[in-house]
């Protein structure tokens, strides 16, 4: 593709398109959560107040604009500035914001993640990180014997822990490796088929 102005244009619109792409995978993929989502009004709710905000925004704008909504769930309430964290990273429109919030519980863990990556090595994970380390939480909660959750408590404290001791985030095989350790410890069963049977 030759490097002009038109060439520029579709390389950032085929970089969208398979972004939009990702988040509907992830959409679908999480669609199957153990967790229950988020009240669907307050949702709509956030969606709402993000009207006032230019898209793509980072996370401060958000938080910014939308910090103080509260998202209800089964097991209480959040606020927006509970599960969205105030880096530079961004949201490409609204529906990514409601895709991160619907989730309270592993938003709020990936939040704490994120800010102790930037507060101890200037970044947080990168994408392909930050996804499997979602997708090693959302395995935890999965745990139908863990009803409190305990299991994603205790990954998200190892993984700020070590990030704070270490300057650096751990591998996502690393933590998958911890949650695994995690699991057989506390009596429940992991699979080698399984996204933590490592």
């Amino acid at each position: 593709m030759p490097d002009d102005k038109e060439g520029r244009e579709k390389q950032a619109h085929n970089a969208e398109r398979r972004q939009r792409e990702r988040e509907l995978l992830e959409e679908l993929e999480r669609s199957e959560e153990t967790e229950p989502p988020a009240d669907e009004s307050a949702l709509s709710t956030v969606e709402e107040g993000l009207s006032t905000v230019s898209f793509p925004a980072t996370g401060t704008a958000v938080v910014e604009a939308v910090g103080d909504h509260t998202v209800e769930t089964d097991e209480g309430a959040y606020s927006v500035a509970d599960l969205v964290p105030e880096t530079e990273d961004t949201f490409e429109e609204p529906a990514a914001v409601r895709l991160r919030v619907q989730r309270p519980t592993i938003a709020a863990s990936m939040k704490r993640i994120v800010e102790a990556g930037r507060e101890h090595t200037r970044e947080g994970p990168t994408g392909s990180q930050r996804t499997a380390y979602e997708k090693t939480l959302r395995a935890l909660a999965a745990i139908d014997a863990d009803d409190d959750d305990e299991g994603v408590t205790v990954i998200t404290d190892w993984i700020v822990e070590r990030t704070q001791e270490k300057g650096s985030l751990p591998g996502s095989r690393a933590v998958r490796r911890e949650a695994a350790q995690f699991c057989r410890g506390h009596g429940y069963e992991v699979s080698n088929n399984d996204w933590l049977g490592v």
